[in-house]
């Protein structure tokens, strides 16, 4: 029995499995101070016989297994959560071990394993919602150096008619801050969800993402690239996304899978919002492994 966190910003999501992705049990938790939220993930996961856990959390957040900051929340604006120690809060609670990492970077774990990228070498996992983040497996292995990366934060070239000034407070108009959620609404003043049959809105939404995507693919080159969170629940999105990708490439990266197949390439998570909590369990699975 395994034990799997995704911790997200407004929500956290418990849950018990296997090693072959199947989720037992789960409980969702409001993200609230961790004095409020942790002893309530502690308690569902003392009703289980854990062998490990995995957690995919917001960050940013410290993986470098030899920091003495390791396993820790470390410059979030999240109330509470600054520099709180994840890791050994939980190995305080359970001797079991425990494998951390981000939460996109889960996802692309559970996408390569059990979704969309399965049987694949490599993917690109991409949520876009609250924030934008990024998660890559290159070789079968999560990409990660100095830290995990922030693919939110690339730089964009802003549209010529657009006068936002971007939402994100470190850089203004990165892919995050011109097109995250918070960005769609303070731009037209309501949220995405009562913006559908505003075309608009969608097209300028894949004038941002795309030139990000174009980034990665041109850097990363994924053989999947999936697109998550809960912008990209707007149906008319995707297939902008996609034509926007095309017309920036511009048959420079002559692969049929950019330049004839893209609906096969770039597409929604086929675990759709279990993808987290499948890699988290993942992770978990990871950890236990390391230690046999």
């Amino acid at each position: 029995m395994l034990g799997a966190i995704e911790a997200g910003g407004t929500k956290f999501i418990c849950a018990v499995g296997t090693s072959e992705g199947e989720l037992i049990e789960r409980v969702q938790i409001d993200t609230n101070t961790p004095e409020e939220t942790m002893p309530k993930v502690i308690r569902f996961f003392k009703k289980h016989s854990i062998t490990a856990i995995g957690i995919g959390s917001f960050g940013p957040i410290d993986i470098q297994k030899t920091s003495p900051t390791y396993g820790q929340i470390t410059s979030t604006p999240k109330k509470g959560w600054r520099n709180y120690p994840f890791v050994q809060t939980m190995q305080e609670a359970f001797q079991v071990p425990i494998e951390f990492n981000t939460d996109v970077n889960g996802a692309a774990l559970g996408e390569l394993m059990h979704g969309a990228a399965q049987g694949l070498d490599s993917c690109l996992y991409v949520t876009v919602g609250t924030g934008i983040g990024g998660g890559a497996i290159v070789r079968g292995q999560l990409v990660q150096g100095l830290s995990h990366p922030e693919m939110g934060h690339v730089p964009v070239q802003r549209h010529p008619e657009d006068t936002y000034k971007g939402k994100c407070p470190y850089h203004g108009d990165c892919v995050e801050g011109m097109a995250a959620g918070p960005a769609i609404e303070e731009r037209w003043g309501i949220s995405g969800k009562e913006l559908s049959n505003r075309p608009e809105v969608w097209e300028l939404e894949a004038y941002y993402l795309a030139q990000a995507l174009v980034q990665y693919i041109l850097i990363l080159s994924p053989e999947k690239i999936i697109l998550g969170g809960g912008v990209m629940k707007q149906p008319t999105l995707l297939p902008l996304v996609r034509n926007e990708v095309q017309r920036r490439l511009n048959g420079y990266v002559e692969i049929a899978d950019i330049t004839e197949n893209i609906d096969q390439y770039i597409v929604s998570p086929k675990l759709q919002d279990d993808a987290g909590i499948v890699g988290a369990l993942m992770l978990a699975k990871q950890a236990l492994e390391k230690e046999l």
